[in-house]
This record gives C-alpha cells, structure tokens and sequence, in this order.
C-alpha cells in the first residue's frame, strides 16, 4: 500500500531503473564479446602456428580427430550401459566400438592414417571437381562460369594433391585445418569487436532516447 500511495504522490510514474541495474546486462554482454574477440585470437594464433610448422598441424589434426573419436566412443559405450533392454542398443555398442577402434588406430599410427586420410581428400576433391565440370556443362545455368571454375580449382587441388601422394601427406592436412582455425579465429574477432562496436554505438544514442519530450 505504501509503495502505491508513493507512485500515485509522484504522478503516477515509476523511478527509472538506475544506471547499476541498467547497465549490467550492457556489461555482461561487452564482457561476452571481449571473451569472444579473445578466443578468435587464440584461434588465429594456433592457425598461424599450424601454417608455420605444418607437419606438426598435421600429426596435431589427426592425434585430435583420434582422441574425439575415442571420447565419443566412451560415451556411446555409456549411452549403451545405460539403455539396457532397448531395442537399438546393438546398434549403439557397433557404432561406439567402431568409434573406439579407429580412435586408437588414428592415436596409434599417425603416419598411415594422415596417408590415407591425404588420399581420401585428394579423391573427394577430384570427384567434387568432376561432378561440378560435368554439372555445369550439362545444366547451363545463370551460374556456369562460378561452377565451371568451382570444378576447376577442385579438380586442380587434387591433382596437386594425389600427384605428390604420399609426399603430399606432410602438409595437406595440416593445412586445411590450420586455415580452417585461422578463418574461424578471425571470424570470431570481427564478430566481437562488431558487437562491441554496436554496443557502444547504442550507449550513445540512448540518453539522446531518454530526453524529456516537451
């Protein structure tokens, strides 16, 4: 009853929040884009470093891939403890002791996995190549010229690729992933810094927005 009789002596009109409670979201969130912005750098600087030493990118790539596979394969083996009596836990115990398996061949010979993983991409890239050449020359869309030259860039990179194969097997892998970090490190830095920027951007338009109308 008090605090009615205190709004209704006031005009009826509530006290705004103050600047404490209403900046504290505004905080939290230029505290998330500043997390933001420094994973992208974190990102950046590992891509950069895997693109310095790429064979050491490479056993990295697969030392991880092996490492995720055997993470996964655990908690599928849990997954399956856990669903005893269900109709699909065969297919769960197949799916995570294959996961198992090729965690430890990949975490146990490097080498020979980054081999055939190398040559796996090289004749994706071929056959994705191919099919976009093909697509293209049978489709005759609006888009021909960016396909055709889709294709040929595929075509060429596993050329490139298998040409070399097994010498290829060095650098290919660490590479992809060494750009696949680098782009997505920098994706996150522009991503936060722009968030930033539009934070800031709205704390000066916002005392302009609160200004008594006459």
């Amino acid at each position: 009853m008090r605090r009615k009789d205190e709004v209704s002596g006031r005009g009826g009109r509530e006290e705004p929040p103050s600047s404490g409670e209403s900046g504290s979201p505004e905080k939290k969130l230029r505290r998330s884009m500043g997390l933001l912005t420094a994973l992208g750098a974190v990102l950046a600087a590992a891509g950069l470093f895997g693109l310095a030493y790429v064979a050491v990118a490479t056993v990295t790539t697969v030392a991880v891939f092996g490492w995720l596979l055997l993470i996964g394969g655990c908690v599928g083996l849990l997954h399956a403890a856990q669903s005893r009596g269900a109709s699909h836990v065969w297919l769960s115990l197949i799916v995570a002791a294959l996961n198992l398996a090729a965690g430890v061949i990949l975490i146990g010979h490097p080498d020979t996995t980054a081999a055939g993983l190398t040559l796996f991409a090289g004749l994706l890239f071929l056959s994705a190549g191919v099919f976009r050449l093909v697509g293209a020359l049978v489709v005759r869309g609006p888009e021909m010229f960016l396909t055709l030259t889709q294709g040929a860039f595929g075509v060429l990179l596993a050329v490139l690729v298998l040409a070399q194969w097994p010498g290829s097997t060095l650098y290919v892998l660490g590479t992809f992933f060494s750009l696949a970090l680098l782009f997505d490190g920098l994706g996150l830095i522009a991503t936060g810094i722009g968030g930033r920027q539009l934070l800031g951007m709205a704390g000066e338009q916002r005392p302009a927005d609160d200004e008594p109308r006459s």
